[in-house]
């Protein structure tokens, strides 16, 4: 592999050349010349060695010796061992060089190989992981099916209990009414075998006494007849013989028939009167039409409401939404006061989406900034009044016209009463409120603006969507919403709280970095979901010795509100799955 060069010449040959005399080679035999050779047979000794190569090369080494060229042919030999010398170690240093190289390839092959291992190593590893990964989550939605088996499980064993308990309570009521029943025929069957012994063995002394009784009742009525008619007849003839006691007398039935009539006739009129102009009807919740028991809670602000001195609030003061939305319930706010400025009919208004993302809100608000009154009633309401929905129905609308400043009437959850009828599950008395309901909506009206809020307006009757003149949908706050949302509420609860006897709230490391953190957290919520954390934050800093919110507290409250968020989603699942169960049974 590596060619170390070779003497290009022989010492002999050179030591020969120098001498000017060619070397004797041994022709065979032993390598000191001894032997036959030259054709010439050698001396032997007697024991058979032949010492003519030793001769010869001792008469060799004196001619070299003699020779005049013998330092000469030494210092070459010597050039030539350094010069070999040399070579060699070139050639050392070639193979050195050639063997770092070798190990420098070697390292970084090395190297490589370790990169590659570390990366197949890593691979390795991030698919173990991911297989981990995998494997967890199937457990965890294995976990997940075999709860919501069990839950089934457990709801169909519960179902069944209830049931066998319902069975066995009503066949021991069946059987305590047998007994009581058998009881109460034995005990009358022996009251009335008593008593007919008793009469049978009285029988004689029983017939006597009552002959004895109804002789003297019959001479009693006999003689209080007699009596009675003398009386009777003796009046009456001064009676007619009197003709001012007969005036007198038609007179006053007269007058007393007439009273009793106005009195009942116009009690019934002022009741009622005094009904729609004073009180409420039974299925309006909340109104800011004066009524005497919510007059004297804040007269000021009453008189300068009956007065007109009160000024126009924004529509959509409170409330947080994206800019087109806001400029699009704005527009319906002005739309709405100018309708009430000129006299014309009001335009009836959806409000449809999530709850709490401030449908009613935006409905006081629209009443306040027109100039309206306002009357909230809840579609559930209806529906458990049965056969007098009807008369409170009209009740309401009846109500809702003696408003003088116009009625906004705010139907919240309106699908729970204006579902469609050709349903079946839809009964016959609240078939007839919605026919009452339509029939008091059918026509343009100055008096009242109708205002729906509903999270599932595909129900809605087809002549109720008929009625609606604009639909404003109302979505889960965005980020931009929910931060402002956040500021306003800790602003709100936490900094500047209302009340009289409210603490200020101290925020630790709170700033513009963890409300934006929090904003993120908050993804899905709605506007009132927002506004209970904001509740939440307060109480947990009131639960302190100082009224101190420190930003774990802030984070962990977010994370507690998710998981209750989340729960109850799970419950509102969980009850939906059940109601269509028993449906389905």
């Amino acid at each position: 592999m590596f060619p170390f060069g070779k003497k290009d010449k022989d010492p002999q040959k050179l030591s020969e050349a120098m001498m000017g005399a060619p070397a004797n080679a041994p022709s065979s035999g032993s390598p000191l010349g001894g032997g036959n050779g030259g054709g010439g047979g050698g001396k032997k000794s007697v024991t058979g060695f032949d010492p003519e190569g030793l001769e010869r090369a001792a008469k060799a080494a004196r001619e070299l010796d003699n020779s005049k060229n013998s330092r000469a042919a030494l210092e070459i030999i010597k050039a030539q061992e350094a010069t070999s010398q040399h070579e060699a170690a070139a050639k050392r240093a070639e193979y050195d060089a050639y063997a770092q190289q070798l190990r420098l390839q070697s390292v970084e092959k090395e190297a490589e190989e370790a990169r590659k291992t570390l990366e197949v190593q890593t691979q390795h590893d991030q698919q173990r992981a991911q297989y981990r990964d995998e494997l967890e989550r199937k457990r965890q939605a294995d976990i997940l099916n075999m709860q919501r088996a069990n839950q089934d499980d457990q709801l169909k064993k519960q179902e069944a209990m209830i049931a066998r308990q319902e069975e066995m309570r009503r066949k021991t009521l069946e059987y305590e009414a047998k007994l009581k029943t058998d009881t109460e025929l034995a005990r009358a069957r022996a009251e009335a075998e008593g008593r007919i012994k008793q009469e049978r063995v009285n029988h004689d002394l029983i017939l006597e006494k009552v002959k004895l009784e109804a002789t003297e009742r019959r001479d009693t009525v006999l003689k209080a007849i007699a009596d009675g008619g003398r009386t009777i007849g003796e009046g009456m003839s001064n009676y007619l013989e009197d003709t001012d006691k007969l005036r007198n007398t038609a007179f006053a039935i007269t007058g007393i028939a007439l009273g009793i009539y106005t009195a009942r006739t116009g009690t019934g009129i002022a009741g009622r009167f005094i009904e729609s102009r004073l009180g409420k009807p039974s299925l309006v919740r909340e109104t800011s039409r004066l009524t005497p028991g919510t007059f004297f809670k804040s007269p000021g602000e009453n008189i300068r409401r009956i007065t007109g001195m009160s000024a126009a609030s924004d529509a959509l003061e409170g409330v947080v939404l994206e800019p087109s939305l806001d400029q699009r319930l704005r527009n319906v706010a002005r739309s709405t006061a100018n309708t009430k400025k000129n006299r014309a009919p009001f335009r009836h208004l959806l409000l449809h989406g999530p709850p709490g993302t401030g449908k009613t809100l935006f409905a006081k608000g629209l009443a306040r900034h027109s100039g309206l009154e306002y009357a909230i009633l809840t579609g559930g309401d209806i529906a458990p009044l049965g056969r007098d929905a009807v008369t409170e129905l009209h009740k309401l609308f009846d109500w809702a016209k003696t408003s003088r400043r116009g009625l906004l009437l705010f139907v919240d959850e309106a699908d729970a009463f204006l579902q469609s009828r050709e349903t079946n599950q839809i009964s016959e008395d609240q078939r007839n409120a919605l026919n009452a309901f339509l029939y008091r909506t059918g026509t343009e009206t100055d008096k009242f603006m109708m205002v729906y809020a509903s999270n599932q307006p595909s129900q809605f009757d087809p002549a109720v969507t008929d009625r609606i003149d604009e639909m404003v949908e109302f979505d889960l706050p965005g980020s931009d919403e929910r931060h402002r949302m956040i500021v306003m509420y800790i602003e709100r609860y936490l900094l500047n709280p209302s009340g009289r006897w409210a603490k200020k709230v101290t925020t630790e490391d709170i700033g513009e970095e963890e409300i934006r953190r929090v904003v993120d957290m908050t993804e899905g919520f709605s506007g009132r979901a927002i506004s209970k954390l904001a509740i939440a934050w307060q109480a947990a800093a009131y639960g302190t010795d100082g009224a101190i919110l420190s930003k774990d507290a802030f984070f962990e409250t977010v994370e507690y509100q998710k998981r209750s968020i989340s729960q109850k989603e799970e419950w509102i699942k969980m009850s939906a799955a059940r109601a269509e169960f028993l449906t389905k049974d």
